[in-house]
């Protein structure tokens, strides 16, 4: 797995953690994060279809590299969502697409708080970030 150093630093993090109370904490603390949205964002165009909860995606490209922001109405999902964002940005296209989201929640030991409509929400994410980066 070729990670950057800030998804270097997270997976140290989550490896270190002991339970699922001390996960939950460092998992919140990666969603407070996250680069807010302008309001302007948080509409239909840039929201991800196949989460259960509201979840915004705006993507950029610089130098050949994807940048993202995301943002979500729910707490622990904003987490996931941080976790993810640290794991591809910067990635190229084809990069992207070669993620192993189960592989990379698995290793920082989150497998068992994704559940199936988490985990398809996360999916879909990862989705629309390859479909941003294939039409641009």
């Amino acid at each position: 797995m070729n990670l950057s150093p800030e998804a270097s630093q997270a997976l140290e993090s989550f490896q270190q953690a002991r339970g699922w109370e001390q996960r939950a904490r460092l998992l919140m603390q990666w969603g407070d994060r996250l680069e807010p949205l302008d309001a302007s964002e948080k509409n239909e165009a840039n929201q991800v279809h196949g989460c259960e909860s509201l979840v915004w995606l705006v993507a950029q490209q610089e130098n050949g590299q994807w940048h993202y922001k995301a943002a979500s109405d729910a707490r622990l999902l904003r987490g996931l969502l941080a976790l993810l964002l640290v794991r591809v940005q910067g990635l190229a296209s084809d990069e992207l697409a070669a993620i192993d989201l189960g592989d990379w929640f698995s290793s920082l030991g989150l497998e068992r708080q994704l559940s199936p409509s988490r985990s398809n929400g996360l999916h879909a994410v990862l989705l629309k970030m390859t479909e941003l980066a294939t039409t641009h």
